[in-house]
């Protein structure tokens, strides 16, 4: 007879290759030999003190959500998640991962883009949107549509280039006058026309001021930043009201009212 131990390491090589480090009940682990260590627990030890420990009756969306570890960590914590993504393996390796973990009630995971979420009515407490930016074609529509979803926080990660500078930049620049574009602090988001780290689907690079910037103009403000490349949003009631109607009459031409 196969032990419960052995059926699952079958299933966890069925199911790979993983890109999340599940710690499983059985002491069994997906992606022990990790690249990048403990991943993404490493990534989660920045994040978790910003996180009330408590989240019974906190409804949570965690948007490209991969095997599901960063679900089954607010689960945990009693939060109702609605976790997706675009990749039917990361789904399979989720669901599977929620029955060995025993969390199958708490996490429901669907396969859905980022920018469908703009013709549904749904917001959520928290919205986790970790290592997705960067992948897209189109970001700042996708942040726009989260924002919209946020009712208390988001928590932000994007790769990012060098520099932690951030300029006072003014209200209007002149059309002749655009040499303050170049200075380091000025917000800016690299384009990556070919691949980074042998993958051609990370497009973009926001240095840090650029990453202040397109989540101010989002209508989100940063209450803390736990770790590099990681920004713990809340809605801002102060967001420019000019600002704000441009946003919401881009989206209703592209989506509909």
């Amino acid at each position: 007879m196969i032990s419960a131990s052995t059926a699952s390491q079958r299933e966890i090589q069925r199911l790979g290759p993983w890109f999340h480090n599940l710690h499983l009940p059985n002491g069994l682990q997906t992606a022990p030999d990790h690249a990048l260590g403990d991943f993404p627990a490493t990534k989660w030890q920045k994040v978790q003190s910003c996180i009330p420990e408590q989240l019974s009756g906190v409804s949570v969306l965690d948007i490209g959500c991969n095997a599901g570890f960063y679900s089954f960590e607010l689960a945990r914590r009693g939060a109702t998640v609605l976790a997706i993504d675009t990749d039917p393996l990361y789904l399979k390796q989720a669901r599977w991962a929620a029955r060995e973990l025993g969390l199958t009630a708490s996490v429901c995971f669907e396969q859905a883009s980022v920018y469908q979420l703009a013709r549904s009515s749904q917001c959520f407490d928290l919205v986790l949107f970790m290592g997705v930016f960067y992948h897209l074609r189109h970001p700042l529509l996708a942040l726009d549509i989260i924002a919209s979803k946020v009712r208390r926080w988001l928590v932000f990660q994007t790769l990012t280039a060098p520099g932690m500078e951030v300029s006072q930049t003014p209200a209007d620049l002149p059309l002749l006058a655009r040499e303050p574009l170049a200075e380091p602090g000025w917000p800016r988001m690299a384009f990556i026309e070919h691949s980074l780290a042998g993958d051609p689907t990370n497009w973009w690079a926001l240095n840090h001021a650029g990453a202040l910037a397109v989540l101010r103009s989002s209508g989100l403000r940063v209450a803390a930043q736990p770790g590099h490349e990681i920004y713990v949003c809340e809605p801002d009631a102060a967001k420019d009201a000019v600002s704000a109607q441009l946003v919401e009459r881009e989206l209703k031409e592209i989506f509909g009212s």
